[in-house]
């Protein structure tokens, strides 16, 4: 099994902690959570390759619905499960604060949030974020 994983410092510890609040916090706000939040975090804060952060979002969010998802992924490496366990309580405890929230605010606000949320990391996600710069930059 592959398992290149990095070790379980606080430092990884405090950014799972944080990732998995964010996601359980937008996941009750606006309803995302898994693929929009957690693999982009993984990736692009913890440095993950794209298959351990599917890996990790899977045994996370869809261990009960996607158990065969998780049994290949895990049976290939790709699952941490101190990750899992860590990010699944701090998501519960952010899924609860983002819901209070989603209930305090207006349906146009919330609307809005996803919004510019699902194009954020669309836009990202496709890197015209630095193609912009690039055009950008051409003209100076």
């Amino acid at each position: 099994m592959n398992n290149n994983f990095k070790p379980m410092t606080s430092e990884i510890i405090v950014l799972l902690i944080l990732i998995g609040l964010g996601a359980g916090i937008l996941s009750g706000l606006i309803g995302v959570g898994g693929g929009i939040i957690i693999v982009p975090g993984l990736i692009y804060v913890l440095g993950f390759s794209q298959q351990q952060a599917q890996g990790t979002s899977l045994g996370l969010l869809l261990l009960p619905v996607g158990i065969f998802a998780v049994i290949n992924y895990y049976n290939k490496g790709h699952i941490d499960l101190k990750v899992v366990l860590i990010m699944s309580i701090a998501f519960a405890l952010g899924g609860f604060i983002g819901s209070k929230w989603a209930l305090a605010i207006s349906q146009q606000a919330l609307r809005k949030i996803f919004g510019i949320i699902l194009f954020y990391v669309a836009f990202n996600m496709l890197g015209w974020d630095k193609a912009i710069v690039r055009w950008v930059k051409s003209f100076f």
